[in-house]
């Protein structure tokens, strides 16, 4: 069975002012919560964990901790 673009999410690179998709889908999921983020919804992101946030605070707690 095929699946379509609105069934998996894609695979991005971060980067420092937007990402590049790698693979296609319509969301990615976050890093923290799970969430399902819309591409045309995500805003925060981490070019250094490379990973993606679905709000500000997770996004802000998140650089907050220790590397």
């Amino acid at each position: 069975m095929l699946m379509s673009n609105t069934d998996r999410p894609a695979r991005l690179h971060y980067m420092a002012n937007g990402f590049r998709v790698l693979a296609p889908g319509d969301h990615v999921t976050c890093a923290v919560s799970g969430d399902r983020i819309p591409l045309e919804e995500l805003r925060y992101w981490s070019v250094a964990a490379q990973e993606a946030y679905a709000s500000a605070e997770i996004a802000t707690r998140q650089m907050s901790l220790p590397h």
